[in-house]
């Protein structure tokens, strides 16, 4: 199914970065875009998307069909996840079987994964200055590998039992990780 005629590559988006190449909204001219990062061809796409304080994983296309088939087939995506507070297993176990979420102003119940409480990951970059990390009370990591990718969920799914998220970073799509790549690196890559 690849097409040899598409260019990819793998990103490592950092944290205050928009997940598009540029914009005409007057609103975000001091906003950072991918396009500051590396000179992309013509006709490529980020898929997915991370919110402008995620940070990591994010793979770009020309190809619009294999978007398309990351974004809506149930690919799995793995996030370390640094939340507020010492995760229990209770709240562990409520992730897994899926917790209620808002999304676009209805309730959602979002699908089942896979969560485990992790050491702090040693390759990935320091967390950027403006994220307040252990100002109040200790901190934990998770990994959670999801198969959908609605509007802030693994945020809104920590948050949903009680651990909010205070750094996210995609370290995995599908087979893809981000190995060591640095922040902002970019690189091109077979699919």
């Amino acid at each position: 199914m690849p097409n040899s005629q598409h260019i990819h590559y793998k990103m490592y988006k950092p944290y205050g970065v928009l997940s598009q190449l540029a914009s005409n909204d007057n609103n975000q001219v001091k906003k950072k875009f991918l396009s500051e990062f590396y000179n992309f061809p013509q006709g490529i796409m980020p898929i997915g998307r991370l919110d402008e304080k995620s940070e990591g994983l994010l793979l770009l296309t020309t190809d619009g069909k294999l978007s398309d088939t990351i974004n809506r087939a149930g690919i799995e995506k793995e996030y370390y996840a640094q939340l507020d507070g010492i995760i229990t297993n209770e709240a562990l176990h409520k992730l897994e079987k899926g917790v209620v979420i808002g999304l676009n102003g209805t309730i959602y119940t979002t699908k089942t994964c896979i969560v485990k409480h992790i050491e702090t990951p040693k390759n990935i970059p320091e967390p950027s200055t403006k994220i307040r990390l252990g100002r109040h009370r200790p901190n934990s990591w998770i990994s959670i590998c999801i198969t959908e990718g609605k509007f802030r969920q693994v945020r809104k799914m920590t948050a949903a039992v009680g651990f909010p998220t205070l750094r996210l970073v995609r370290v995995r799509i599908h087979n893809i990780t981000l190995d060591n790549l640095t922040l902002g690196a970019v690189t091109p890559i077979n699919i």
